[in-house]
């Protein structure tokens, strides 16, 4: 369970945080000073820190800069009034995470916190990359394969340079595993390390989070705003499903990897930043340049080093040794014995050719430990886990799949759909976000785990489809 600092002398915005954070399923520790609340740092460093700007005494940046030399990877998120905005800016560009004006609105803070411990997890947290588990539960990289040993090869001899990255390969094969090796075994490393995902975010808000923007520059923007890329120079920036970036922002990147600069979205001024850039991507590039939906100039710029990661069909001989590490990592999380797996189980995993790759086989190690009753892991537990459902269920899902089967059709005739299937899709992935959000009473964070997603992916998904979620909370002013 993630720990959380907040930081503020307003008594009733602590207790506010503290109740909505205990909520959502994590630990608060509160400091009403930023003397106390360094204290509680340097006694035990936390997974985030929320800190006001304006504190009695020591003020809020002096905080943030001690910090910073306790913890340079501790994920900070200012809380601000809209007077000292620009020192949230000031202490943005020394690292903090994000900064937030007060009043505030509630689910876009939890959006931000969200985020701001994933990232500070791909910071900190060392991804392993020797091929084999090593005991400790943390994320790690396995696999033993020539194909596997052609990876950890490539992210060797490229980590420590400064040249572009472009991670290849389906959805499942560990992409992000790897763009956080590359990181973290870089000359980047003490640097921030910040994750854009292309499709997670809106169209019409991905340009404004990556390049920042000026106070004007449309509608509601009363501030000026610094952008991902800015934030994190000096370090490194992993663009996620960059094959579905919009075409009008891919120049904006060209013009970042060429002139290693920017511009804030309503500015004139050129921001010189200094980032190294990793990109990753399941999509067949070469057929979107042909189809004159991916920039040919782009993508030969992005392919500076190309790692390619195979499918776990391809490697199948690693299946073991990832079964073994998820049982071990599994057990560890929910707290009970590894029970281990039969011969006969295993078999059965190898034959499996698992299109969902090394994270659906992971999902389906988590379900076998989640039904466990401590003994090893059957044939009959992986059936379970792969969804094949006892007799007695059958026909209940037979007219539930006849009900979806009508509505498919209604929705497939109509005249009116340009996108029949895309707007099935996204039809269907809204009903399902909702339905989440209520069975869990509006938990997001239980919402997240009911859907086996991430908190900040459940957070795009939220404000994809405008979902209304009743609790826009104003809060005090400095």
């Amino acid at each position: 369970m993630s720990m959380i600092y907040v930081i503020d002398d307003d008594d009733q915005l602590r207790m506010s945080f503290h109740k909505l954070l205990v909520e959502e399923g994590y630990d608060v520790a509160e400091a009403a000073s930023g003397e106390k609340g360094l204290a509680m740092v340097r006694e035990r460093v936390p997974d985030l820190v929320i800190l006001d700007v304006r504190l009695p005494g020591m003020g809020g940046l002096k905080v943030y800069q001690f910090i910073r030399e306790i913890d340079p990877k501790l994920p900070v998120i200012i809380m601000t009034a809209y007077g000292t905005t620009e020192t949230a800016i000031e202490a943005t560009k020394l690292g903090a995470f994000d900064y937030i004006l007060k009043p505030f609105d509630i689910p876009q803070m939890l959006k931000v916190i969200s985020q701001a411990l994933a990232a500070g997890k791909f910071m900190r947290f060392p991804v392993g990359m020797d091929g084999s588990p090593d005991g400790t539960g943390g994320d790690a990289i396995i696999g033993r394969s020539p194909a596997m040993q052609t990876v950890y090869k490539a992210i060797g001899r490229s980590a420590p340079t400064d040249a572009t990255v472009l991670i290849r390969g389906e959805s499942g094969t560990g992409k992000e595993l790897v763009a956080r090796a590359l990181y973290q075994h870089s000359t980047r490393s003490g640097a921030p390390f910040l994750v854009i995902n292309c499709v997670a975010i809106p169209e019409t808000l991905l340009e404004s989070e990556l390049f920042g923007f000026e106070k004007g520059a449309f509608t509601g923007a009363s501030h000026r705003r610094v952008g991902k890329i800015e934030q994190a120079s000096g370090g490194t920036i992993f663009l996620d499903e960059i094959g579905d970036m919009p075409f009008s922002l891919q120049a904006k990147i060209l013009r970042l990897l060429q002139e290693k600069s920017i511009e804030r979205l309503g500015g004139r001024q050129t921001i010189p930043v200094d980032v190294r850039i990793i990109a990753a991507t399941n999509r067949d590039l070469e057929t979107a340049v042909s189809q004159g939906r991916f920039r040919e100039d782009l993508y030969y710029r992005l392919k500076v080093v190309t790692i390619q990661l195979p499918p776990l069909y391809d490697r199948a001989d690693d299946i073991t040794l990832l079964t073994h590490y998820f049982l071990s990592k599994h057990a560890r999380e929910i707290g009970i014995e590894n029970p281990g797996i039969t011969p006969e189980a295993l078999e059965m995993l190898k034959k499996w050719r698992f299109p969902g790759n090394v994270r659906e086989l992971e999902n389906i190690v988590k379900k076998t430990l989640i039904y466990n009753r401590m003994t090893p892991i059957t044939p009959e537990d992986i059936s379970q886990a792969l969804d094949e459902k006892p007799p007695e269920r059958r026909s209940a899902l037979i007219e539930d799949e006849a009900a979806i089967h009508r509505w498919v059709g209604r929705m497939l005739t109509r005249s009116q759909l340009e996108r029949p299937f895309e707007e099935c899709m996204e039809r269907v992935e809204g009903i399902v976000v909702k339905e989440a959000l209520n069975l869990t009473g509006g938990n997001r964070s239980k919402a997240a785990k009911l859907l086996g997603i991430s908190r900040p992916t459940l957070h795009a998904k939220i404000d994809r489809h405008r979902l209304e979620i009743t609790t826009t909370v104003q809060r005090p002013t400095d």
